[in-house]
């Protein structure tokens, strides 16, 4: 049985936030508000050196929302990408080829490794990209993504149920806890205690040499605006640039 609130019960799994925390998610509103207010400020991010940032939507969302995150680093002086495949309705072979092949573009028209950016499911999906290529990866950023302790730990399900009935899965654990162990490449995890759809101790990279967790008050549909998001990522793609 899954706890309500952010601890694990005995059998160490996690429940998903609970409903009120998911009703709030409309704060996401004024969060985007906040964004368009402020976009045209000068940066105080960390300046970058045109170092590779391609970004991955979440489920259900195209590259047109994480815009506004890929604008906040271009401005710093980083080149960032969309993903280049639309909308995200979830992995399938041409996908993952497709991604793949993309890195490898960018990788070869800076002439240094890519970064990259994953929100919500879109996390999953890049820390698995940097398994498969390493070589090509300077650093992943998982950013509200549902990638430790359980699978079940989050209301991604729930939605993926509403706009796809008939059509209900269940989590392969295996597979779930081989996923779980970070990439052999620099990993950040950046969460938010108040996210209404990924349960923050879920969205956590497990302890290791090449992983960290960083926290940011956000709503999780505001994660790709939120000011401080942009500002870990700026400060990490400066600290640990490789070529």
């Amino acid at each position: 049985m899954r706890n309500i609130d952010n601890t694990p019960s005995k059998d160490g799994l996690y429940s998903a936030p609970h409903w009120r925390d998911l009703v709030r998610e409309v704060r996401a509103l004024p969060e985007l508000g906040r964004y368009l207010l402020n976009r045209k400020s000068p940066s105080d991010l960390p300046q970058g050196d045109l170092q590779p940032v391609m970004l991955v939507p979440g489920y259900g969302a195209s590259e047109r929302y994480m815009a506004p995150l890929m604008s906040r680093l271009n401005g710093a002086g980083f080149a960032a990408y969309g993903w280049g495949l639309g909308y995200n309705f979830g992995m399938s072979k041409p996908v993952k080829q497709a991604m793949g092949e993309r890195v490898l573009m960018l990788q070869q028209k800076h002439h240094q490794k890519v970064a990259l950016v994953g929100w919500s499911l879109g996390g999953v999906f890049v820390r698995e990209l940097a398994r498969h290529q390493p070589e090509s990866i300077s650093h992943v950023f998982s950013v509200g993504s549902p990638i430790s302790h359980d699978p079940n730990g989050n209301n991604m399900a729930k939605l993926f149920n509403l706009m796809n009935p008939g059509k209900e899965v269940d989590a392969d654990m295996e597979a779930f806890r081989k996923r779980e162990q970070a990439p052999p490449v620099p990993c950040t995890a950046i969460y938010s205690k108040s996210d209404g759809i990924v349960n923050w101790r879920c969205a956590e990279e497990l302890r290791a040499d090449n992983t960290e967790n960083l926290l940011v008050k956000s709503s999780h549909f505001g994660l790709p605006f939120n000011p401080d998001v942009a500002r870990i990522i700026a400060e990490r793609l400066v600290r640990y640039k490789t070529l």
